[in-house]
């Protein structure tokens, strides 16, 4: 029997007059990757951020990993994002002034802890080796995404959650960024992941679909294409230790 990752119960979230989400019903299972897809407007970021705990729902019920979130207080809902999620946002949000390496640390920092080796191996991993003393100017959009990845995964999250990873991004900085996720999805992580790209999406194993706060429809995607070991090597995206 498959182990549920996420359950939401009719999640709502209402802001003044706007129902960002209206009753959405949703179950994730340990190891799936999630595309959730719409219009702008639809509540897609909304729903990321409730199941990252940066904001909590109007009314409903999530559990994720065993844990009840909605019932968590601040301090409690501090310690469960950085225990149980990595986050992977579309602007990057890096420190500016913080080289690729300590831009990871930092993430651990918050995790009350900091091991230089196992951020330089993070950054090994998404192929940024090389680039570890670069600051995020000197680096690409696609390299500074990589360097997301790596924060997202420094603390061993048990699901990733990432919004709009790609948008950013141009065609081959895309497939680099889809490989370490195919890479991470083969390895068993947890992905959800929100696009507006119907590309990225069909890369998933599910493919909801939000539109006006709830879920319009969900289908399960067709054969997809997954990294081989072969493939993972001659990429040069190493095995990420989980």
């Amino acid at each position: 029997m498959t182990e549920t990752m996420v359950r939401a119960i009719e999640l709502s979230r209402i802001y003044a007059e706007v129902k960002a989400l209206n009753g959405v019903n949703l179950e994730v299972a340990r190891g799936e990757w999630v595309s959730v897809m719409g219009p702008s407007g639809s509540g897609k970021t909304t729903l990321l951020n409730i199941l990252g705990g940066l904001d909590q729902p109007t009314s409903g019920s999530l559990e994720t990993n065993g844990t009840e979130v909605t019932s968590l207080s601040p301090k409690e809902l501090a310690h469960f994002r950085r225990e149980t999620v990595g986050l992977v946002f579309q602007q990057f949000h890096l420190v500016p002034y913080l080289t690729a390496l300590e831009n990871v640390m930092l993430a651990q920092y918050f995790h009350s802890m900091a091991d230089e080796a196992e951020a330089r191996v993070a950054l090994e991993a998404v192929g940024l080796g090389g680039r570890l003393p670069h600051l995020p100017a000197q680096l690409s959009g696609g390299e500074q995404q990589r360097v997301c990845i790596a924060r997202a995964l420094i603390n061993q999250p048990k699901i990733i959650l990432a919004d709009e990873p790609t948008g950013n991004l141009d065609a081959a900085n895309e497939e680099i960024v889809l490989d370490i996720f195919r890479h991470l999805h083969v390895q068993g992580h947890t992905l959800i992941v929100v696009t507006h790209d119907i590309h990225v999406g069909e890369f998933a194993d599910r493919l909801i679909t939000l539109e006006h706060g709830r879920v319009l429809h969900s289908k399960v995607n067709g054969l997809k294409r997954v990294l081989s070991s072969a493939e993972a090597e001659a990429a040069r995206i190493p095995v990420l230790q989980t």
